[in-house]
């Protein structure tokens, strides 16, 4: 299998729309009612909102492939960042496998692939909010050497979950 990046067009829009609601309904769909997921799916996390996200000059949107079969995609946002950030800065808004490409390596790629955009945009720290209670993802970041800086909320549907925001000073060392 031969794993890939690429930077994404707005002709990928569809693309990252479907593979964005996909990840996230396999990823938290197990944790919560299928009530706040369609809400959210339906109100906030729609295709065609979803769509438009891509081309904003503010997103960076990166996709993995294994092979020719789309198997992630990353979304970097730049532009703000909380107040307990000093420096340059750019968010990790997402970053997905798809279900059959986990643990293959795609989360890896993609992550360098993050650190990469954000060191070529001269940012000193690259940060995300992962839910406090995907211990698999708060591992993974953990491995990559981010540290949890605070918290945030975030509404699913109509249940308000606590977020970590982690952080990686891209000064310290080349990972």
């Amino acid at each position: 299998m031969n794993l890939s990046i690429r930077h994404a067009t707005t002709f990928d829009a569809a693309l990252i729309a479907d593979m964005s609601r996909q990840t996230f309904s396999d990823t938290f769909a197990p944790d919560n009612t299928n009530e706040n997921m369609d809400k959210f799916l339906s109100e906030q996390f729609t295709k065609g909102a979803l769509m438009m996200e891509v081309g904003l000059k503010e997103h960076t949107f990166l996709l993995a492939y294994a092979d020719e079969e789309a198997a992630g995609y990353v979304k970097l946002r730049d532009g703000k960042k909380p107040p307990e950030i000093k420096g340059t800065a750019i968010e990790i808004a997402r970053l997905y496998a798809t279900k059959s490409f986990i643990g293959k390596g795609v989360g890896r790629l993609l992550m360098e692939a993050c650190i990469d955009e954000a060191r070529k945009k001269e940012k000193e720290i690259i940060w995300l909010c992962v839910w406090e209670k995907n211990k698999k993802a708060i591992d993974f970041y953990t491995a990559w050497g981010f540290q949890k800086f605070g918290e945030c909320d975030f509404v699913l549907g109509d249940d308000v979950q606590h977020d970590w925001m982690m952080k990686k000073d891209l000064t310290e060392s080349v990972f």
